[in-house]
C-alpha cells in the first residue's frame, strides 16, 4: 500500500483515512499490510501493519533519496522520486495486490504493477476538481487520469466522487466502487465533557481554502449575529484564505465575536468539538469529510453541505447547500435557541455515527481485492 501521510503526523484527512482503513483491513486474520510512506517519523503505530520509509530505500545510482514527509514546493519532484523507490520495492517485496492512496501515489502504484504484474487498486480520496473548484491543474489531472486508466479497480470515498471519476475522467462505471469513510470509536467517550460557557459556540474546523467554503461560514455568522449576540464563532485551521477571512470578519464588523485559533490536532480538536453547540462544514466540494462524524461522536449537532460525500450516509445532520447562507444561518439560530432540537441532534447523531465503522469499510475493500485478484487469475 502506497500512502503519503499517516498519524500522528497528518496534514489533512488523507492520513486519518489511511489509518482507519488499514486498521479495519488488519482485523482480518489473513491480511498482512506493508504501508509505504515518503518519510516516516518513527512514532507511527506499527502494531497492525509494517511501515517502509521511501527515504530508507536504496535506489541504484542515487542511494537513499531525501523526502520532506509533507507537501513541499517541489511536490512533483518528490512524486517522481517516490515512483523510483516504488520500482525498487516492486522487485524486492512479496505481495498479492497494490493499493495506492490519492494522486500523489498513483505513479508509484502504476510502476509497481508494471514491474510485478500484480493488480493495482487506487483509492480516490479527492480529485483536482474538488480542490480547485473546476480550475483544474493539467499536470495533476494527467497524473490522476493515468492512474485511473492503469488501475484494475478504482475505490472512491463517496458516490459524489465516483460520479466525478466516471464523468470527468472517462472511467467505466463497472470499474469504480464507493467505499465510504468511517470513524474510530472513542476509547473513552466520557473524556470530552462539554464545558459550560456564557455564549453559544459555533465551530468551523478544517483547511481555510476555497474548497472548504470558509467565506460562507463567515457570511452566515454575520446573519446570525443580526438576530442574537450571545454566540461566538471559531474558525480553526490554517490555509491560503485565512488572511482573507480575517479581513472579511473585520469588514462585517463581527471581529469581537470571532476567533482564529489556528491549526489544531488530536485531543484539542475533540475538546473544541465537545465544547461547541454547532459544528458546520460548508464545503463547496467535499469528497467525504470525516470531521462531521468526529463532531457527532462527542455529541455536537452538525450542519453539512449537500455537496459533501458524508451527506450520503448521515441522517441526523442538518444539510444545506454551501452557497445558501440564509439556510445555514437559520439552522445555526434554530440549534442555539431550541434546546430540544439541540438535544435530539446531539443524542441521535452520536448513536448514528457510532454505527459507522472502519471494520465494515475494511470488509468492503477486501471484497474488492478478492474480485480483482479473481479477475486477474481466471
Amino acid at each position: 500500500m502506497f500512502g503519503w501521510e499517516f498519524p500522528p503526523h497528518i496534514l489533512g484527512g488523507l492520513g486519518t483515512a489511511s489509518y482507519g482503513l488499514t486498521h479495519g483491513l488488519a482485523e482480518q486474520s489473513d491480511m498482512q499490510i506493508t504501508f509505504v510512506l515518503p518519510r516516516p517519523w518513527g512514532d507511527e503505530d506499527q502494531s497492525f501493519l509494517r511501515i517502509i520509509g521511501a527515504n530508507s530505500v536504496d535506489v541504484p545510482g542515487r542511494g537513499c533519496i531525501e523526502f520532506s514527509g509533507k507537501y513541499p514546493e517541489n511536490l512533483l519532484e518528490e512524486i517522481e522520486n517516490y515512483r523510483q523507490v516504488a520500482a525498487q520495492l516492486a522487485q524486492r517485496e512479496q505481495f498479492d495486490i497494490i493499493h495506492s492512496h490519492d494522486w500523489l501515489t498513483y505513479p508509484a502504484g502504476v510502476v509497481a504493477k508494471q514491474i510485478s504484474g500484480k493488480p493495482l487498486v487506487i483509492h480516490v480520496h479527492a480529485t483536482d476538481f474538488d480542490r480547485s473548484r473546476g480550475q483544474v491543474n493539467p499536470t495533476v489531472y494527467a497524473i490522476e487520469r493515468e492512474g485511473m486508466n492503469q488501475a484494475d479497480h478504482i475505490m472512491c470515498v463517496s458516490n459524489l466522487t465516483r460520479q466525478t471519476v466516471i464523468d470527468k475522467y472517462g472511467q467505466n462505471p463497472s470499474k469504480v466502487s464507493t467505499v465510504h469513510n468511517a470513524v474510530f470509536p472513542l476509547a473513552n467517550p466520557d473524556e470530552f465533557q462539554r464545558h459550560t460557557h456564557k455564549d453559544h459556540l459555533v465551530t468551523f474546523l478544517g483547511r481555510i481554502t476555497m474548497q472548504k467554503g470558509p467565506e460562507y461560514f463567515v457570511e452566515a455568522a454575520a446573519r446570525v449575529l443580526q438576530r442574537t449576540r450571545n454566540v461566538r464563532f471559531v474558525m480553526a485551521g490554517s490555509g491560503d484564505k485565512m488572511q482573507e477571512m480575517i479581513d472579511l470578519v473585520a469588514r462585517l464588523g463581527i471581529a469581537t465575536r470571532f476567533h482564529f485559533p489556528g491549526f489544531m490536532r488530536g485531543k484539542q480538536v475533540q475538546q473544541l468539538l465537545a465544547d461547541s453547540d454547532v459544528y458546520i462544514m460548508p464545503s463547496v466540494s467535499e469528497p467525504f469529510g470525516i470531521s462531521p462524524l468526529e463532531a457527532m461522536q462527542v455529541g455536537c449537532p452538525t450542519i453539512i453541505s449537500h455537496q459533501s460525500g458524508c451527506a450520503e450516509i448521515l441522517q441526523h445532520a442538518i444539510k444545506t447547500d454551501y452557497w445558501d447562507i440564509d439556510a445555514m444561518a437559520d439552522a445555526i439560530y434554530a440549534i442555539v435557541t431550541n434546546p430540544s432540537l439541540y438535544r435530539t441532534l446531539s443524542e441521535e447523531g452520536r448513536k448514528e455515527v457510532n454505527n459507522i465503522s472502519w471494520t465494515d469499510a475494511g470488509k468492503k475493500v477486501r471484497k474488492i481485492y478478492d474480485q480483482v485478484m479473481h479477475q486477474q487469475y481466471y
